[in-house]
């Protein structure tokens, strides 16, 4: 395909993205062809951020890019196949049946819909039942995982044009100088940030089958949001948020498995809140965090010590989401006393067994509210 048409997408891409409010300024089309040219097309995280950092100019401005952008770029949305030069890394894009052999579009059709079909089988896979090869699939899928999460208000406070509270003390300031005569009234608004992530995961024997493939989800997570703070247990809590710092996620996940004396052992759930609560809480629990519980529930702590430490910590952060890995099989439902303990004090209770399960935990915590505790879900099979 020509370059013209390369920058016709581009330009599309750009009108939408003005359609629905994101007041893209003009030649910014030039600057997304650049943009492309340097990261390529290989890593759709890095297209992403790419094409975001040229045409987004307000951080409030990110939820509407990311939603855009995968509406845009999904097959259903626009029918070309965006493909990627090894040797030039350049932009290309090609039309269904242009460049192949007359009677081969239907062959063409053909693989894309068997291919389609096998990364929803793999979407699909129980993580306890994958093999290596498919190891490596889902690690590549959530690398291509793309995060906007939602953003608090802040306590800071930032000038603002025609929105917000008066602020009384630059607009008595610009009383004194030449526009005295015309006292302009300045505002104040808040500031938006991301807002904090607290991972507390499981690495007992009962959660070994899947306990590499969410701490790999634990790393991605730390490159995404940046403010994450991340701990694992069995009998006891370890913090491991310096070791996910490591850009390799096998290399930080080795590191983890040799930072962690109690792996593959009992689970003490109650113990290991208790001792987040005491010695971490107040360290990396300001800002309105979420905390990510992971586990499978079995506990041979005391439930009694269990459901009171949970009800402090979901006093001290903003939500609480418990992910396990049970909870997507058929006929489920969270009887272990450990379970049935913790329970009332999870804002959302979701299933974590495969990568589709993944998207749904990415897509609660980019729905969180700014300010008020959302109503608790439930979602377990029957």
């Amino acid at each position: 395909m020509s370059a013209a048409a390369s920058l016709e997408v581009l330009v599309r891409f750009v009108s939408r993205l003005r359609r629905e409010g994101i007041p893209v300024p003009a030649g910014t089309t030039a600057e997304v062809l650049r943009a492309i040219d340097v990261v390529g097309l290989a890593a759709p995280g890095d297209v992403f951020y790419a094409l975001r950092a040229v045409c987004c100019t307000d951080a409030n401005q990110y939820q509407v890019f990311a939603r855009v952008f995968m509406a845009f770029f999904r097959e259903e949305a626009v029918p070309v196949i965006l493909n990627v030069s090894p040797k030039s890394r350049s932009w290309s894009v090609k039309t269904p049946g242009e460049g192949t052999p007359e009677g081969a579009e239907g062959e063409e059709s053909r693989l894309r819909t068997t291919g389609a079909s096998a990364i929803e089988r793999l979407r699909q896979r129980d993580f306890a039942t994958l093999t290596a090869k498919e190891v490596a699939e889902i690690r590549a899928l959530i690398d291509s995982m793309v995060w906007a999460p939602a953003q608090a208000r802040s306590r800071r406070q930032r000038p603002a044009l025609h929105r917000g509270r008066p602020d009384l003390r630059r607009s008595l300031h610009r009383t004194v100088g030449p526009e005295a005569d015309l006292m302009k009234l300045e505002f104040v608004e808040r500031k938006r940030r991301r807002r904090p992530l607290i991972i507390i995961a499981d690495v007992s024997g009962s959660m070994e089958r899947y306990t590499e493939m969410l701490l790999y989800f634990a790393h991605a997570a730390r490159g995404r949001l940046g403010r994450l703070e991340a701990f694992v247990f069995a009998t006891h809590l370890t913090r491991i948020t310096r070791q996910l710092e490591r850009r390799d996620p096998s290399l930080a996940i080795t590191e983890v498995a040799g930072t962690v004396s109690d792996w593959s052992s009992g689970t003490r759930i109650g113990e290991a809140i208790a001792s987040f609560n005491r010695n971490w809480s107040r360290r990396v629990g300001r800002g309105g965090p979420v905390a990510v519980i992971i586990s499978d529930g079995w506990d041979r702590g005391d439930p009694v010590l269990l459901a009171t430490e949970m009800a402090r910590l979901h006093r001290s952060v903003h939500r609480v989401i418990w992910l396990n890995p049970l909870a997507g099989r058929p006929a489920y439902a969270p009887l272990t006393r450990g379970m049935k303990a913790a329970l009332p004090y999870v804002d959302d209770f979701l299933p974590v067994t495969n990568f589709s399960n993944l998207e749904t935990v990415v897509a609660v915590l980019e729905s969180i509210s700014s300010h008020t505790r959302p109503v608790p879900q439930v979602a377990i099979h029957d």
